[in-house]
């Protein structure tokens, strides 16, 4: 029987905790609006898609090969996390609904492909919850629809955060990226954990 309950539970504490897709959601949703934002989101949600097709379609051979796989993964994401918090702290820009450069969809769909967070949400629910009860093609693609819907929620989630305390954010600019660059930071750390 498909343990419905806890599979929903991981990917909603997957979808809804710190990463770079939520948190760059907020920042994008905080200095731009939430709809000059939404391009970013929509491209989060494509290489979402996207991810979790590779990684089900891959999700065996890269769980045999799981201990040097998961390696690269985390030195190349860890890395790209802490280059995302530099870049946040640097930020010295104002946060406002009317400046900035627009985040696009590219960039947003791109980061996947480097997210680390993705892989291992990806390859944890098909290895743990899927594929020791479904094969189907069929269902297997119903389950990749699944989990992209509830990761990439997260994403919008954060950003109405964002733009809904934008006023918040732009009287706090550095404080906010000195927060958001440590919970990078921490989500880096957190891989070697």
């Amino acid at each position: 029987m498909f343990p419905l309950y806890d599979f929903l539970i991981y990917c909603f504490i997957c979808a809804y905790t710190p990463g770079a897709n939520n948190l760059l959601s907020m920042s994008n949703a905080a200095r731009l609006g939430f709809r000059r934002s939404v391009s970013f989101n929509f491209g989060i949600t494509a290489g979402f898609f996207f991810v979790m097709s590779i990684c089900t379609l891959f999700s065996t051979a890269l769980y045999t090969f799981l201990p040097k796989v998961k390696l690269v993964m985390q030195v190349l994401g860890a890395g790209y996390m802490l280059y995302l918090a530099w870049k946040v702290w640097k930020n010295s820009g104002e946060l406002s609904a009317d400046g900035g450069k627009e985040a696009s969809f590219a960039a947003g769909m791109l980061l996947q492909f480097m997210n680390p967070k993705i892989y291992i949400y990806a390859i944890t629910a098909m290895s743990l919850y899927i594929l020791p009860i479904y094969s189907s093609p069929l269902a297997l693609f119903g389950f990749v629809l699944v989990l992209t819907v509830i990761g990439a929620s997260g994403s919008y989630v954060w950003a109405l955060f964002g733009a809904a305390l934008c006023r918040f954010f732009a009287r706090h600019t550095k404080a906010v990226n000195l927060v958001m660059a440590l919970l990078l930071v921490y989500c880096a750390v957190s891989l070697f954990l």
